[in-house]
């Protein structure tokens, strides 16, 4: 009797794209803190928006489609965008080309247009976990406040801006522990269950 010899590929383990999508995310939204609140320039903020915060959460979303995570499909690959489309505007404003120009009230309008999708979002970061939300909330929060602030309440901007620090942080505690869990078999940083 011939025996038939199966082959098996071992199996593949895969990173988990939301590391990158919140690196990205946390790095990025901190550095444009900064400049916010007066302690650095605009470029720093330009070149990680281009290519952490909008290349690799974009790239971090597609992966996510992938596993079939919708939620974190949708928040890397827009956000993303977002970043993209941010930096554009800052390089556009500083060309001096009057069709590139913003005004406040512009810039206003596109973060108002962000808040709407950011809050979809925070009301699904109520079914993931306690620190999603916390996340969702400051930056639903931040949105409002950056509205707000190009909307005739400049000393908003402030208040947007350690807001969104929290935020990034935060980021950065869900990046964490999703690393720190891969590296030591267990669950290392808690972020609680979700609310509902």
């Amino acid at each position: 009797m011939a025996e038939t010899l199966t082959l098996q590929k071992p199996a593949i383990t895969l990173g988990n794209p939301a590391v990158v999508g919140l690196g990205g995310f946390g790095l990025t939204t901190l550095l444009l803190q900064f400049h916010n609140l007066g302690w650095m320039g605009t470029a720093p903020v330009i070149w990680a928006g281009f290519f952490f915060g909008g290349l690799g959460q974009f790239i971090a979303g597609l992966q996510e489609q992938k596993t079939g995570n919708n939620f974190g499909y949708a928040v890397f690959s827009a956000y993303g965008l977002f970043w993209i489309c941010l930096c554009g505007y800052l390089l556009g404003d500083a060309s001096g080309l009057p069709i590139l120009k913003l005004s406040a009230t512009d810039l206003g309008f596109f973060m108002f247009a962000w808040t709407i999708f950011t809050f979809g979002l925070w009301i699904a970061s109520w079914k993931i976990s306690k620190v999603m939300l916390l996340a969702f909330t400051t930056l639903l929060a931040g949105f409002i406040l950056l509205d707000l602030s190009f909307w005739g309440f400049p000393q908003l901007k402030a208040w947007a801006a350690w807001d969104l620090i929290v935020c990034a942080l935060l980021a950065w505690y869900m990046m964490f522990g999703i690393i720190f869990a891969s590296v030591f078999g267990r669950p290392v940083l808690s972020v609680g269950k979700p609310i509902f």
